[in-house]
């Protein structure tokens, strides 16, 4: 794109880690199924794609204490969640609407 645009509005990472060492990781506390959910969501509302916002699988973030964890760029904010439906609220506050979910934010 040659007008200094990003290729991605907003670019989304879930960490996917699983450790073998048996310390808590994100792979192991639904992190596919969330970021299956997302991607899918985002397919939805259409906001997926060039100029708009991308799904993304991640290795260690090292953050998986805090997690399971997702991070929302370019504004870097780090969200946790518990289940699908938390993934839904930070899909429409923050991904379609711009609002920060504070109660999800670490």
């Amino acid at each position: 794109m040659s007008d200094n645009k990003p290729y991605f509005e907003r670019h989304v990472f879930f960490c996917m880690n699983k450790r073998d060492d048996g310390r808590n990781s994100c792979g192991d506390h639904g992190a596919e199924i969330a970021q299956k959910h997302a991607k899918k969501r985002c397919k939805e509302l259409g906001i997926n794609g060039q100029g708009k916002v991308r799904i993304n699988q991640a290795g260690c973030m090292d953050r998986c204490e805090e997690g399971p964890v997702m991070v929302v760029y370019p504004e870097g904010t780090w969200y946790t969640y518990v289940d699908t439906t938390d993934i839904d609220e930070i899909v429409d506050s923050h991904l379609v609407g711009g609002k920060v979910v504070e109660r999800l934010k670490i």
